[in-house]
C-alpha cells in the first residue's frame, strides 16, 4: 500500500524553505492568505492551481506531488551516519558549497 503524499502540506514545505509569506504567494496568485491557508490544508491540490503554485515557487510540480519528508529525512540521516566516523569519534565537517533544495529538487 502507497502512502498518499499531501500535497498541501508540501506547498508550505517548499514555501517555507524559500522564505516566501502566506500572503506574498497569496497576491502573486491572487488569492487571499486565508485561501493558501486552506489549499495547504489540502491533500490533493487541482492541477491547474498546483501548476501556478509550481511556477511561482519555482519547483516541479512532480516535486510539490511527490516529495516525502519522511524519505528525505531518511537521506539525510544516513547521509550524516556514513560521515560519522563512530571508531575514532571523529565527526567530519561538512559545509556543501551547493544548495541542498536544488540537489534535493533535482531528484524530480
Amino acid at each position: 500500500m502507497e502512502k498518499t503524499v499531501h500535497q498541501g502540506r508540501n506547498v508550505k514545505r517548499f514555501r517555507e524553505m524559500l522564505g516566501i509569506k502566506q500572503d506574498a504567494l497569496a497576491l502573486d496568485l491572487g488569492l487571499t492568505q486565508q485561501a493558501v491557508s486552506s489549499l495547504e490544508q489540502k491533500e490533493i491540490i487541482d492541477e491547474r492551481i498546483l501548476a501556478d503554485v509550481a511556477a511561482l515557487l519555482k519547483v516541479p510540480v512532480e516535486a510539490i506531488k511527490h516529495f516525502d519528508e519522511e524519505k528525505a529525512i531518511n537521506i539525510i540521516g544516513n547521509t550524516v551516519n556514513e560521515v560519522n566516523d563512530t571508531a575514532t569519534g571523529q565527526i567530519f565537517q561538512f559545509n556543501p558549497t551547493f544548495n541542498p533544495l536544488d540537489k534535493l529538487l533535482e531528484s524530480f
